[in-house]
C-alpha cells in the first residue's frame, strides 16, 4: 500500500475510478442518476485539478482523495476495493495533510460514506441542494 502525490500519468486510472465509483454516492437516492463523465463535467474536474490529489496505489491506483484549503473535495475508492481500509487510509491520509478545521460534503443519502466520516468525528454543519448532472440532490455540510 501506497499513498502518494497524483502524477499526470494517474489521469486515466482517476476518470476510472471516478466513472465506477460516482453514480454508488447517489445509490440511495430516489431517482436514476445518469453519469456524467468527469472529463465532460467542467465543474468538476476544475475542482479536482485545483485541488492537491493523492492516490492509493496497491500494484494499480486503487482509490484517491484531493482537498483544497481545509475542504475535502474527493474520495473514491474502486468498487471491488471497498471495504478493505482503502478511503479509510486516504480520508487519514488527507487529514493528516489539512491544517485547520477541515470540512466535506456528503449526498445526504450516502449513509455509507456519512457512516464512515463520522467515526472520523464530522458532523452535519448544514444541509443545501445542490444538482448533479442537472437533477436535484441533497448534500451535507460535515
Amino acid at each position: 500500500m501506497n499513498i502518494r502525490p497524483f502524477r499526470d500519468t494517474d489521469f486515466a486510472a482517476v476518470m476510472d475510478i471516478y466513472a465506477q465509483a460516482k453514480l454508488d454516492e447517489l445509490h440511495y437516492e430516489e431517482k436514476e442518476f445518469e453519469l456524467l463523465p468527469l472529463q465532460c463535467d467542467p465543474l468538476r474536474l476544475g475542482r479536482l485539478l485545483e485541488s492537491t490529489i493523492f492516490v492509493y496505489e496497491d500494484n494499480q491506483i486503487l482509490g484517491y482523495g484531493a482537498f483544497c484549503g481545509q475542504e475535502i473535495r474527493a474520495l473514491f475508492v474502486l468498487p471491488n476495493s471497498r471495504r478493505q481500509g482503502v478511503g479509510r487510509a486516504i480520508l487519514k491520509h488527507l487529514m493528516a495533510n489539512i491544517a485547520g478545521a477541515i470540512c466535506l460534503n456528503a449526498v445526504a443519502s450516502n449513509y455509507p460514506a456519512r457512516k464512515l466520516y463520522a467515526q472520523f468525528g464530522f458532523n452535519i454543519a448544514e444541509t443545501f441542494a445542490a444538482d448533479y448532472n442537472g437533477q436535484a440532490v441533497v448534500v451535507n455540510k460535515m
